[in-house]
């Protein structure tokens, strides 16, 4: 940070609406008249005209057509100087009615000036029209210009940061319903600051920024809960190896009766995290951050925080739960005295062939739990059935398959989502793409899609899994047999994607081995 950038720091209990910050871009004002001596005479008694370091910008019409064209192009404009008769008697009135009401324009300060003051008496035209001053053109000397248009655009400012302090509050109020209800730290985590670059006015689409929540940043082993921008790609990170060290410093600045600082194009904030974590929060930007009222940063870094508690204990309950099933999954599969990690296996597959079909974080994390149960059916099974060493008889095969039924039946009663979609996984999953399988014989999309993402997770994992009944297959059979399948057992788009991603399944599988078998 520079010299000038400390000098500039706002902190959290001070007036951070800047309205006339030094540096910007040029003040606009359109000069519309239909002579040109007017716009001359203008330009020149505001030549050397400066507010808050920012020089004027002219832009000019001389119809009131072309004033509402330069509006349209221009809606940043911040003054309008405005003649009333220019190509009609009333055109300059016409183009104000066009600025106000069709293009909803009630920030840009208008002011009329006429050389025919009885042509459009004062009082009537300042009400209906929304005028702003009204003035003959003899009285504008080059003082009164200039006292004019002082005061037109510090109004103007002024109204600009009102408007960006209650956008700011709408996307945080908007907000509230998605970002700050995500169940997961991380995903809330990026999602604030996603929100964060947006009420600072940052294009988030250009990628001139980077964004980070640290976790115990001032601790000996900090951690990255989220990133965004340049710093995407580290959520779950160390901070110390990452290249934050400047977000940290930035962040430990901070002075202890603070919450947040900001600076011209920095914005830092230490907050309390879940479980008693320091969380801090940094963004800079290439480009000038937004002045911005204090009160919408203060309601950011408060709702943050209790975003963050509710998100850890609603991630501590889906751990829970998602643990208790897949145990519940690996009691059952340890009947039949398969002891690995299959049913872990198949749920994560089953959630990575989701993203990669396009599912929703939530869809997908609801599918790892709910295929973790595809074989619960399985628990009514015989055990001279299902630890048969050999080959089915037909008898026993119409036994063994009636475990997809079982499943479906157990879930039927139960409206938890993760439940249901267990019911449909474990009636669906021996269900084949081309109708032959079973129970109901289901073809194509009839199967739910996590129906097909699990009889495909399930296949791939048992043929390269040992069994009682026979040894596991080498991965260039497995895959053999899934590529002769392709559009038979299994969906074509579905195979393609396990396909193109293999690295990332054998990722998973070599995370969760199978103890070595059995003499």
């Amino acid at each position: 940070m520079t010299r000038t950038e400390k000098d500039d720091l706002v902190f959290a209990d001070e007036d951070t609406a800047r309205p006339l910050e030094a540096g910007g871009e040029p003040w606009k004002i359109l000069i519309a008249d239909d002579e040109e001596e007017i716009h001359q005479v203008t330009k020149l008694a505001l030549a050397n005209f400066t507010l808050g370091d920012r020089p004027l910008r002219f832009l000019d019409a001389y119809s009131g057509r072309e004033a509402v064209g330069a509006m349209v192009e221009h809606p940043d404009i911040a003054l309008v100087l405005m003649d009333v008769v220019m190509e009609t008697e009333d055109a300059g009135l016409a183009a104000v009615d066009a600025i106000r009401t069709r293009l909803g324009n009630r920030i840009t300060r208008i002011v009329l000036r006429t050389g025919q003051p009885g042509q459009a008496p004062e009082r009537d035209v300042v009400i209906r029209y929304d005028i702003n001053d009204y003035k003959e053109k003899t009285e504008l000397t080059a003082k009164k210009l200039f006292t004019l248009v002082y005061t037109s655009l510090t109004l103007y400012s002024d109204m600009v940061a009102a408007r960006k302090t209650r956008d700011g509050l709408e996307r945080i109020i908007g907000a509230s319903s998605t970002i700050f209800r995500r169940r997961l730290p991380q995903r809330l985590g990026k999602g604030a600051l996603n929100l964060l670059a947006s009420i600072l006015g940052i294009d988030q689409a250009s990628g001139r920024f980077g964004a980070v929540i640290i976790l115990n940043f001032d601790k000996a082993r900090p951690e990255i809960l989220a990133g965004a921008g340049r710093y995407d790609a580290l959520d779950g990170k160390p901070a110390n190896a990452s290249g934050v060290s400047d977000a940290m410093t930035r962040i430990r600045d901070i002075r202890r009766d603070h919450t947040w600082a900001l600076a011209s194009r920095q914005f830092a904030a230490r907050i309390d995290g879940p479980k008693e974590a320091q969380l801090g929060i940094y963004l800079d930007s290439d480009t000038t951050i937004l002045p911005i009222d204090s009160h919408v940063l203060d309601i950011f870094c408060r709702n943050v925080s209790l975003a963050l508690h509710s998100a850890q204990m609603n991630q501590e309950l889906d751990r829970t739960q998602s643990e208790l099933i897949v145990l519940l999954g690996e009691a059952i599969e340890k009947r039949s005295k398969e002891t690995g990690n299959h049913v872990r296996r198949v749920g994560e597959y089953s959630r990575l062939l989701g993203r990669l079909h396009g599912l929703s974080d939530e869809e997908a994390d609801t599918l790892l739990i709910a295929a973790a149960l595809h074989d619960a059916g399985k628990i009514a099974i015989p055990d001279a059935i299902l630890m048969k060493p050999g080959k089915l008889t037909a008898d026993e095969r119409r036994v063994m398959e009636t475990h997809a039924q079982i499943g479906s039946d157990i879930f039927a009663n139960h409206d938890m989502p993760v439940l249901q979609s267990a019911m449909t996984i474990a009636a669906q999953h021996h269900e084949r793409w081309d109708g032959m399988g079973y129970p109901r014989k289901l073809k194509g999309e009839q199967i739910h899609l996590y129906g097909r993402i699990t009889a495909l997770a399930d296949v791939f994992d048992a043929l390269g899994s040992h069994r009682c009944y026979k040894k596991a297959w080498p991965l260039e059979d497995v895959l053999q047999a899934i590529r002769e399948e392709n559009g038979r057992h299994f969906e074509p788009a579905l195979v393609n994607l396990f396909m193109e991603n293999l690295p990332k399944f054998l990722e998973i599988r070599d995370r969760h081995p199978d103890p070595a078998p059995p003499p």
